[in-house]
Formats: C-alpha cells, sequence, structure tokens
C-alpha cells in the first residue's frame, strides 16, 4: 500500500510539472481522483492498525495535491507561464452537414401536398381564449368532449394552450368569406402522459374548405389523395364512424399498415389498418358561431403529425423524435 501510494505520488509529481494549461490541469485533476477512489477501496482489505496507517498517508496525498493543484491553477488565470496548446498546422476536421429533422421533413412534404391542391396556409397563436379552442366549436363548458382534449391552463378558465389548431380555422372564419381552402399547421398541447405513441406537446395540420356543393365525396377524395401522395399509391384507406364535436357526420380514417403491408403486425395490433386523421363535415353550430348560414357547407380534417414521421420512417417510438440520436438521424 505504501508502495502504491509512493508511486502515484511520484508520478503525479511528474505530471503536474509539465501542465502548461488549465484543460491539461482538469484531466490531471480527473486522473489524481480516480487513483484516490482506488486507493480507498483498496484499503478496506487492511486490518484495523494498517487501514488507520493507510488512511492517514492518503489524506496526506489528497491534502498536499489539492494544494498544489490550486496554486497552479491560480498561476494559469493570472496567465503566468502559459503556453499555447494551439497549433495551427493541425487540419480542420471534416465539415459534416446537419439534417433536416423528420418532424420537419414529413410537415413540409404536407404542406407541399396540399398546395399542389389549391390551399393556403394559416397560422395561429399558441396562447389561445377558452372561446376560440372550445366554446365556438361547439363546445361549451359543460361538454364532456372537453375531457378528452384536456390542455394547459395559463389563467383559468379563460386563457390556455391550444388543445388543437382547430381555433385557427375560426379566427380564419371571422375574417373571411367563402370559398376558401386552408391548412393550419402547428404546436398543440395536452395533458398526455409521455409513451410511445404519445407526448403532451405535438404537431398537428388541419385544414378546412367552404364553399357552394362541397359534401363528403371531395372530403373522402382529399382524404384519400393526401395518403397516396405521402404515403404511396399502393396504399388503401377507409373511413369508420366516429364522433367530433364540430363535425356531423365525422369519420375516423386509416390506410393499411405501411409495416406490414395491411396482413396484420404488432405495430397495428394485427388489424392491417392505422389510424392517421379524423375528419367530417363542419358542424353548423360552428358555421352559425362565425355568422355563416346554417345551410353553408365545409368540410374539416386534422392529421397527428408526430404520427406520420413513425410511420414514413419506420420509426418504433414517438419519443425517439424528441431524443437527439444522432445514429437515428444518421440512418434516415
Amino acid at each position: 500500500m505504501k508502495n502504491h501510494i509512493a508511486q502515484i505520488k511520484e508520478e503525479l509529481g511528474s505530471k503536474l510539472s509539465e501542465v502548461k494549461a488549465s484543460e491539461g490541469l482538469k484531466i490531471l485533476e480527473s486522473s489524481f481522483k480516480k487513483s484516490l477512489k482506488e486507493l480507498f477501496a483498496e484499503m478496506k482489505a487492511l486490518g484495523a492498525e494498517d487501514k488507520r496507517e493507510a488512511g492517514q498517508l492518503i489524506n496526506d496525498l489528497k491534502n498536499e495535491f489539492e494544494a498544489r493543484f490550486e496554486v497552479i491553477r491560480q498561476k494559469l488565470a493570472q496567465g503566468a507561464d502559459v503556453e499555447t496548446e494551439l497549433d495551427l498546422s493541425i487540419a480542420s476536421p471534416a465539415f459534416v452537414r446537419g439534417k433536416i429533422h423528420p418532424l420537419i421533413r414529413v410537415g413540409k412534404m404536407m404542406e407541399d401536398v396540399y398546395k399542389e391542391m389549391g390551399f393556403s396556409i394559416a397560422y395561429g397563436p399558441e396562447i389561445e381564449l377558452d372561446k376560440f379552442n372550445y366554446e365556438m366549436l361547439n363546445m361549451p363548458y359543460y361538454h364532456p368532449a372537453r375531457d378528452m382534449q384536456d390542455t394547459f391552463y395559463l389563467e383559468y378558465p379563460n386563457i390556455l394552450l391550444r388543445s388543437h389548431t382547430s381555433c385557427v380555422q375560426v379566427r380564419y372564419m371571422l375574417e373571411h368569406k367563402p370559398p376558401f381552402m386552408i391548412i393550419s399547421p402547428g404546436v398543440v398541447y395536452r395533458v398526455d402522459e409521455i409513451d410511445p405513441q404519445h407526448t403532451p406537446c405535438f404537431y398537428q395540420v388541419e385544414g378546412l374548405v367552404v364553399g357552394d356543393g362541397i359534401n363528403l365525396a371531395n372530403l373522402k377524395w382529399a382524404m384519400t389523395e393526401s395518403v397516396k401522395r405521402i404515403f404511396g399509391e399502393s396504399l388503401k384507406v377507409r373511413f369508420s364512424p366516429c364522433y367530433y364535436p364540430y363535425t356531423e357526420p365525422s369519420a375516423a380514417v386509416d390506410m393499411s399498415c405501411i409495416m406490414c403491408g395491411g396482413k396484420g403486425c404488432r405495430t397495428c395490433k394485427g388489424t392491417g389498418w392505422m389510424r392517421v386523421a379524423g375528419a367530417g363535415m363542419v358542424h353548423p353550430n360552428v358555421f352559425e358561431g362565425v355568422g355563416y348560414s346554417r345551410e353553408t357547407a365545409g368540410f374539416a380534417f386534422g392529421w397527428g403529425l408526430n404520427r406520420l414521421p413513425m410511420l414514413y420512417f419506420k420509426i418504433a417510438e414517438m419519443r425517439k423524435l424528441f431524443e437527439n440520436e444522432l445514429t437515428l438521424w444518421e440512418q434516415l
């Protein structure tokens, strides 16, 4: 034990005399702390008398070099006896160009698809009023559907973080008259537990089409065409009855599982289908609330954008989109 301590003291003293920069001192201090841990671990195997003697030697070593570290640290801070470690002859590392985040890539793809169809893009605030987020979307304060979209309140009960971008559609209709076709992408917030499929902050792309003669056939074409343009012509799309308070009738939009081709797998829970969006004909109460006639025709739809990169790039968990895992980005 004595020999080991003496050896560490000699090696450390030799290296300490060669320190010329603060970075080298940090490396040496880290190495010294590691050596101390090893000595204390070794001391546990000694007898009581030898342990007492070894403990004193280790503490002396610790106190001596901590004092010497501090002296050199002060000298380096004052710029004394410091030699630069900058070597201008060393070649610079190769420039590595970054990549666009999968969420942004798929989001831009969706925007391009809808622009080609003739849609405009509308934006709105993330901090929203209850009036626009719920009440004018056919969800008064007592409506049970609010529980499904519970959100974060900044000043209860009137100011909150929006739970969907449908409130952008309300704001747009208050300022514009039909006909129009818009999408409203953006961040939304809900009180969801973090798991492989959910996060409390996520992205949506919602759409609204209002004009004479708009019907379910137009809605079906728009959603089917969107899926095929993004994921490929071979995918099938189906619509099934669903409930949304701001559309009537409403439909859930499923596409054949991109992982198994519709055969059934763990990802689609053996059904061969994956839910990707919700849609429906805008409820007359919504039109009436913004000053339109109840006879106005239009449809709306909404995509959970976070799920689409998972399907497009075949990523197993939604959480990986936010973990800055470089090896994952390099594969995409």
